[in-house]
């Protein structure tokens, strides 16, 4: 009888731990990392209502170390897809850099909506820190990327730009978005945006007590905002 059990205690083998088949499962697949870009890295928690930047701080762009993305890799994690890199409209002063300000009127909030596009050929200077070399330093975080064996992913929503759209970076012989729209046209094939002839744009009627900036002063906030003829947003609204 001892013998008997001796022999089966032998021949009994070890459960597969399920991780293991996950992970091999997991092998076999792509796995994206969604990430907010200028959340990640900051570790204010300020969060102070309409805060500045330098109030509640930003993520940049060199917050993704090589340990970072290592360890990101190590989750499993095939592509990173950096959300809100293209440069956008915000409520921060870039005039030193040739940048122009954005209209508080139109834009939602003081870091913006990352799909208010106001120039596709360059990336938020929030995001970097020397704004003069935003583009270099998100060139290095494409590099440390693949050093990390990890490939990227960045958003692209051309029929999504800001209503200022206007490019300082775009390659020569190209025009901006609508440049050369005939704007006396509901509609044309080749024009880029649908416009209302005849009718200029008009900043919405706030409603329940919302101000931007929550009331503070800006000197390009006063309900206003030059745009004739109007554009369709894309959204349904005018």
């Amino acid at each position: 009888m001892i013998i008997g059990i001796l022999a089966i205690s032998s021949c009994k083998t070890e459960p597969e731990n399920p991780l293991n088949s996950m992970t091999e499962d997991l092998k076999k697949k792509e796995v994206i990392y969604q990430v907010f870009t200028r959340l990640f890295g900051n570790t204010n928690d300020t969060n102070k209502p309409w805060g500045t930047k330098y109030e509640n701080g930003v993520g940049k762009f060199n917050d993704f170390t090589d340990k970072a993305l290592r360890e990101i890799k190590d989750l499993g994690v095939t592509y990173v897809w950096y959300t809100g890199v293209p440069h956008h409209d915000v409520i921060t002063d870039y005039t030193e850099y040739g940048i122009s300000n954005d209209d508080p009127d139109v834009v939602k909030g003081r870091a913006g909506s990352p799909y208010a596009v106001k120039d596709y050929y360059n990336v938020n200077p929030d995001l970097a820190v020397d704004p003069a070399k935003r583009l270099e330093e998100f060139e290095s975080l494409i590099k440390r990327t693949h050093e990390a064996g990890l490939k990227l992913l960045i958003d692209i929503v051309p029929n999504h730009v800001a209503r200022n759209y206007k490019s300082l970076s775009k390659p020569e012989g190209y025009s901006d978005f609508g440049e050369n729209d005939d704007t006396s046209a509901e509609y044309k094939r080749d024009n880029n945006f649908y416009y209302i002839p005849g009718e200029s744009f008009k900043v919405p009627q706030w409603e329940n007590g919302y101000q931007p900036l929550g009331g503070e002063a800006h000197p390009l906030l006063d309900g206003m905002f030059d745009e004739n003829p109007a554009k369709w947003t894309g959204n349904g609204s005018r």
